[in-house]
């Protein structure tokens, strides 16, 4: 890559000049539009995934799917580590080069150290999770009905986690540049390959959620393969040649100071999650059902909300990169309402819908019941979860570790006791509205630890 396209000015790349001048409401279209759509596809895929396990007719299998829902937490703990921080860097980088074309030099390291960070720690993780397959599944969570599928989607699941961690990263990376469309045509191309996979090993050849975890496996492949070879063609500033690997503190630490908190949240997840299956097991496989499909559901609005409160960032980097106040504000006011609006006018359609939507997946009436309190529970807590993110994203954008591990950190100290007492107090409806419960408590530690932030960040934003 010359030294030339390296300097290359803002005005040289159209996506750059959304970051970096666009009117604020055609800068978040162009950025968070593109994410949303991405994220619904991809919301509506988890459905009709649950769909093609649900034509099975055993309850089992959509258990298993279930019980394996922690290793998403994996996959986005591991790419979100280098994908996030990394990409926050990037941001920041970008920013900065408009006054100094030298900091767009730096980002080459960055960006190897990302992908290739992210493709090593997903192998040695997912191999020790192979290693270990037998314990796993039983800490997970399955029963004796459910742990020969629950082993089996474990199992491939685990095998694709470097190659889902290099995908989740490198998707943040073409986001860090502000191609939120290429971004999106990565992730839309896993959905499509994705639901071709499912009707050939689901429908065809019948290997149930073995199938399901190997379609998902071999889409991110495909994903990882976009991404690299749109990076490479197109990309002025990111390369992803091992050569640039560093291990370097003024890469590495900022990358992980932010990326950390993605891991422990992940790990927080996996920890409640592995709680919540516990608890939940003992009333039935018909309480897990109902609340893998009723969250599915709920993710089609919460999904929109991420594709904001994700697309958002990489303006917020660039912004704070450059110093330029004003417009760090604005982006920030003007993608808070559209979070609002959202989750306001999705959540009230998806409840009024909430009865025929759910007997899509299933016939059972004590599974349909109890799938309505489940869902309601969901939205509600998507909805703090919202504002809860786009805090959570300012302060990654800002490279702010500490309070974006505060944030990160929140959910999982505070679940864990508030389900178990919720389990305790009020029995299954406990374990259901927990969630709903920690995401409130949550937003309101948000809200207070950016009100104090706001002095430094603003002295950091005056400083030359």
């Amino acid at each position: 890559m010359s030294a030339t396209t390296l300097d290359a000015p803002a005005s040289a790349d159209p996506n750059r000049w959304y970051l970096s001048a666009a009117p604020i409401a055609r800068a978040l279209v162009h950025l968070c539009v593109p994410m949303a759509a991405a994220m619904i596809v991809t919301a509506v895929y988890n459905v009709v995934n649950a769909g093609f396990i649900g034509s099975q007719h055993n309850t089992a299998l959509l258990a298993a799917v279930t019980f394996g829902t922690p290793l998403l937490g994996i996959v986005m703990g591991v790419g979100g580590v280098f994908g996030v921080g990394g990409s926050s860097l990037i941001g920041r980088l970008l920013g900065a080069s408009e006054n100094d074309p030298a900091q767009a030099r730096e980002i080459r390291r960055v960006s190897s150290f990302s992908v290739w960070g992210a493709v090593i720690a997903g192998a040695v993780l997912g191999g020790l999770g192979l290693a270990l397959l037998h314990p796993l599944v039983t800490v997970l969570g399955a029963n004796a009905a459910a742990v020969t599928a629950t082993s089996q989607y474990v199992a491939v699941m685990l095998a694709f986690v470097p190659v889902m961690a290099a995908a989740f990263c490198l998707e943040q990376l073409v986001r860090a540049e502000g191609a939120a469309r290429q971004a999106m045509i990565g992730l839309i191309l896993s959905t499509v390959v994705s639901v071709v996979l499912d009707v050939l090993f689901i429908l065809v050849l019948h290997w149930g959620v073995a199938g399901a975890a190997l379609s998902t496996g071999l889409a991110n492949a495909a994903t990882v393969a976009y991404f690299a070879w749109w990076l490479q063609r197109t990309s002025t500033t990111i390369d992803l040649a091992p050569r640039w690997f560093t291990l370097s503190p003024a890469v590495v630490k900022p990358v992980l100071g932010v990326g950390v908190g993605e891991l422990l949240q992940s790990a927080f997840l996996i920890v409640t999650a592995l709680v919540l299956n516990n608890l939940a097991a003992r009333y039935g496989d018909g309480p897990l059902a109902a609340m893998g499909v009723a969250v599915r559901i709920a993710q089609v609005p919460e999904f929109l909300v991420m594709g904001v409160t994700l697309g958002v960032l990489p303006l917020l980097s660039y912004a704070y990169g450059k110093g330029d106040r004003a417009r760090l504000y604005a982006a920030l006011r003007g993608s808070a309402l559209t979070v609002g609006a959202i989750a306001l006018t999705f959540s009230i359609t998806v409840f009024a819908f909430r009865t025929q939507i759910l007997s899509i997946f299933s016939t059972d009436h004590a599974v349909l019941k109890l799938g309505v309190t489940v869902l309601a529970a969901q939205l509600t807590a998507m909805i703090a979860n919202g504002f809860t993110g786009l805090i959570t994203s300012f302060f990654q954008a800002a490279g702010r570790a500490l309070p974006a591990t505060v944030m990160s950190m929140s959910q999982g100290i505070l679940f864990i006791p508030i389900v178990i007492a919720g389990n305790l107090w009020f029995g299954l409806p406990g374990i259901i509205w927990a969630l709903t419960a920690t995401e409130l408590i949550v937003f309101l530690i948000g809200a207070a630890t950016w009100l104090a932030s706001r002095p430094s960040i603003a002295r950091a934003l005056s400083t030359p």
